[in-house]
């Protein structure tokens, strides 16, 4: 698969297309421990309509803007109200690009965030820690445990 780079890369979105990016707190594993990052990432419809009902989240901020504010050519930018300690996250105008018709398809979660504002009153919480570079270990541990009378007839 080729990472989409431009808006040249999606001819059905426009640069006036309405896509929200927000600030998530997540970690990053390595050999001194964990430590904590900031990431900014695309916030697809579905994805807003479940934080704007109060579910617990990474998210601490999120702004409303267009598709071409934030990749104009081939270098992703980043809005001026975010706070300088950020980075994009992983594979950020493909991501952009995929969340922006999210929004196309479900209009309507366009109304929770008016384009060209920010929104702050997440449910922010770290309890459930975001690891970037989390690897899946499977164990024996991980399989589901069955009663010694599951396979036998009765």
């Amino acid at each position: 698969m080729t990472t989409l780079t431009s808006l040249a890369d999606a001819p059905d979105l426009t640069a006036d297309d309405y896509i929200v990016i927000g600030v998530a707190t997540c970690f990053f594993r390595d050999d001194d421990g964990v430590r904590q990052v900031k990431a900014i990432e695309p916030i697809p419809s579905s994805a807003l309509e479940a934080l704007m009902k109060g579910i617990p989240t990474s998210y601490q901020i999120a702004a409303a803007t267009t598709l071409g504010a934030l990749i104009a050519g081939d270098v992703p930018q980043i809005p001026a109200t975010f706070p300088a300690d950020c980075q994009l996250g992983s594979e950020f105008a493909y991501r952009c690009i995929a969340s922006a018709r999210t929004y196309k398809r479900r209009q309507e979660a366009q109304a929770f965030i008016a384009l060209g504002d920010t929104y702050t009153d997440f449910n922010y919480s770290t309890e459930r820690k975001r690891i970037l570079n989390a690897d899946r270990v499977v164990t024996k541990d991980d399989n589901v445990k069955q009663h010694a009378y599951t396979h036998q007839q009765l």
